[in-house]
C-alpha cells in the first residue's frame, strides 16, 4: 500500500504532538511492564521508512533491545517467523511473480517454503571451550549489530526470508535495500516479518527497509556509519561496490553452472533431473544448470532422453531464430553475449512465440546442440534455454566446464557412475556447491540434505551463508582456573 505525502505529513504531526505532550504527573507503578523504546523517525509503518537514515536508526534501537534478550527469546522469534512465512508462502510467491514477471509461481512457493524450513537458526551457534594447564578459553558467536542487506529481483521474497532468519538467529537487526523491480512484494514481506517478530516477543523494527529503494539508497546504506556488515545478493556491479565500501561485506556474485555427463551416466536419470534443475523457476535461480557438456559417445542418446522427458529439442534453424530474440548483442565465438532482459525468467513457450516458432503446450525447457564456443555455453542467460555440447572424453568435459564456469566458484555438477571422475571434477572446478547425480537445487537442500541459503557468497568465500557467517567470534579467557581434570 502506498501512503501519500499528505498522509505522511499527518502521521508526522501526530507523532510530534505526542512527543510534545506534557508528562504524566504520577509515574506508573514499578511493577508495570516496561514499554520498549521504538524509534519513530519518518515511519511509514511496520518496518518501512522513508529514508535510509531512519531505517538504520530504528534497526539500531531494535538491535539493542534484542541484544538484551535471552537466546530462548531469540528462538521464539525465529519460530514465529517460520510459522508466519509458511502461512503466507503462496501469497508472497504470487505477489513476487505478478510484480516481477519472472519465473513460475509454483516454483516460488517451493523456494519460500524451502528457506522457511531449512535456513539454519540458533542451533548452529555452538560455543567452543578449551581447557588446559593454564585455565579455560571460551569462544562464542556474537552479533555484528545492524546488517545492511541488498536483495535481488530474481528471488526477492525467498532471499528476504532466508536472510532474516539467519541474521536474526545470529542476534543482528537488518536493513533491507530491495530491488526496485520487486519493491511491492518485498515491502509486503518486510511487514509480515515485522508482525511475526512482534508476535514472537521481539522488538519493533528488527527488520526495516526503505520505502523507495534505488541505487542511491543502496549506496547510502553501504556508507552508513550505523551499518556494521553488508550482505549483498545481486549482480557483479553491486558486489564490486560493496567490496570497496570499507566495510566487511558478504557477497553472492554471478555464476554459470556447468553440468557434465560422462559415458557411465544413467542417461534417463540425467535427462530428467537436468530438465528439472534447469527449468526450475525458469532458470533464474543462481544455482540452476546453465550448460550441459556431454561425452561425444552418449550425447545423441542424452538429447533424445531429454526430448522424451518433455524438453523441446530445437533444430538448427530454430536455434538461430531463438538467438535473434534472446541476445541483444553477440560478441563472437567463445564470448559472453548480452541477453535481452525482457526475456529473462520467461516461460519456454513465450520465448518460442517471440521467435515465431509454434509449439503445442508449454515445454519446461528448450534444448539445442551447439558447438563448444557457442555463446550459450559461455553466458549466464537465466532463461529455460539449455545448450548441450560434446567433447571426446570426460577429462575434456571437465576442462571445458571449468572454463565455462569463468572461475566464479559458484556451482557445478556431474552425472557419472565413476567415483574417480566425480571426485576429480569436484576438486578441479572448486565451486561453493558441487552436485553429483542430481538437480542442482538439491545443493540448496531441496531434495538434498543440509541447510539452505539464497545468499551463496562465493566471491567472499563464505559459501552457503547462515547464522555463523553473520556472526563475529569473541574469546574470553580465564587463567589458572576451571579445569577439573
Amino acid at each position: 500500500m502506498r501512503i501519500s505525502d499528505q498522509q505522511v505529513d499527518i502521521i508526522a504531526r501526530r507523532l510530534a504532538e505526542r512527543m510534545s505532550a506534557p508528562a504524566l504527573k504520577q509515574a506508573e507503578p514499578a511493577t508495570a511492564p516496561v514499554t520498549p523504546a521504538v524509534h519513530t523517525g519518518s515511519i511509514l509503518g511496520e518496518g518501512v521508512f522513508a529514508t535510509v537514515d531512519d531505517a538504520v536508526n530504528a534497526a539500531a534501537t531494535a538491535y539493542r533491545e534484542l541484544d538484551g534478550m535471552s537466546l530462548e527469546g531469540r528462538k521464539k522469534i525465529i519460530t514465529s517467523i517460520r510459522e508466519t512465512m509458511l502461512e503466507h508462502a503462496e501469497e508472497l510467491a504470487r505477489h513476487a511473480h505478478q510484480e516481477t514477471g519472472l519465473g513460475r509461481f509454483e516454483h516460488k512457493v517451493i523456494k519460500n517454503r524451502l528457506v522457511t524450513r531449512k535456513t539454519s537458526g540458533t542451533e548452529v551457534l555452538t560455543p567452543q571451550a578449551v581447557t588446559g594447564d593454564n585455565g579455560l578459553t571460551l569462544t562464542e558467536y556474537a552479533p555484528y549489530g545492524v546488517i545492511g542487506a541488498i536483495t535481488p529481483t530474481t528471488n526477492p521474497t525467498s532471499t528476504i526470508i532466508c536472510n532474516t532468519i539467519a541474521m536474526l538467529a545470529a542476534g543482528n537487526s537488518i536493513v533491507f535495500n530491495v530491488h526496485p523491480n520487486a519493491r511491492e512484494c518485498s515491502m509486503a514481506n518486510v511487514r509480515l516479518l515485522h508482525r511475526a517478530i512482534m508476535r514472537g516477543g521481539g522488538p519493533a523494527n528488527l527488520v526495516t527497509t526503505v520505502a523507495e529503494p534505488s541505487i542511491e539508497s543502496a549506496q547510502a546504506l553501504m556508507g552508513h556509519k550505523g551499518v556494521r556488515l553488508l550482505a549483498v545478493t545481486g549482480g557483479s556491479g553491486v558486489v564490486r561496490q560493496a567490496m570497496t565500501s570499507g566495510k566487511r561485506a558478504i557477497c553472492a556474485g554471478p555464476g554459470n553452472p556447468p553440468v557434465v555427463v560422462d559415458a557411465t551416466a544413467d542417461l534417463e536419470h540425467a535427462a530428467r533431473n537436468i530438465i528439472a534443475g534447469a527449468s526450475f523457476d525458469n532458470n533464474i535461480v543462481c544455482v540452476d544448470e546453465k550448460e550441459v557438456i556431454a561425452v561425444e559417445s552418449i550425447v545423441e542418446n542424452l538429447l533424445q532422453q531429454m526430448k522424451q522427458q518433455g524438453a523441446y529439442l530445437l533444430t538448427e534453424g530454430e536455434l538461430h531464430r531463438i538467438e535473434q530474440v534472446i541476445f541483444s548483442d553477440q560478441r563472437g565465438p567463445g564470448q559472453r553475449a548480452v541477453v535481452q532482459k525482457e526475456l529473462i525468467g520467461k516461460n519456454a513457450s513465450e520465448i518460442l512465440k517471440k521467435a515465431g516458432i509454434s509449439c503445442a503446450g508449454d515445454p519446461p525447457l528448450l534444448v539445442a546442440r551447439v558447438a563448444n564456443d557457442h555463446p550459450l555455453i559461455w553466458t549466464e542467460q537465466m532463461m529455460p534455454v539449455m545448450p548441450v555440447t560434446s567433447v571426446p572424453d570426460v577429462d575434456k568435459a571437465i576442462e571445458l566446464a571449468i572454463a565455462a564456469e569463468h572461475g566464479f566458484g559458484h556451482s557445478a555438477g556431474m552425472y557419472s557412475r565413476d567415483i574417480d571422475a566425480l571426485s576429480r571434477m569436484a576438486r578441479a572446478v572448486n565451486t561453493s556447491i558441487f552436485t553429483k547425480n542430481g538437480p542442482f537445487f538439491a545443493g540448496l537442500g531441496e531434495g538434498g540434505e543440509g541447510h539452505t541459503s539464497f545468499t551463496i557468497a562465493s566471491p567472499t568465500g563464505e559459501g552457503l551463508t547462515g547464522p555463523v557467517a553473520f556472526s563475529r567470534l569473541r574469546r574470553c579467557v580465564l587463567v589458572d582456573h576451571f579445569r577439573i581434570v
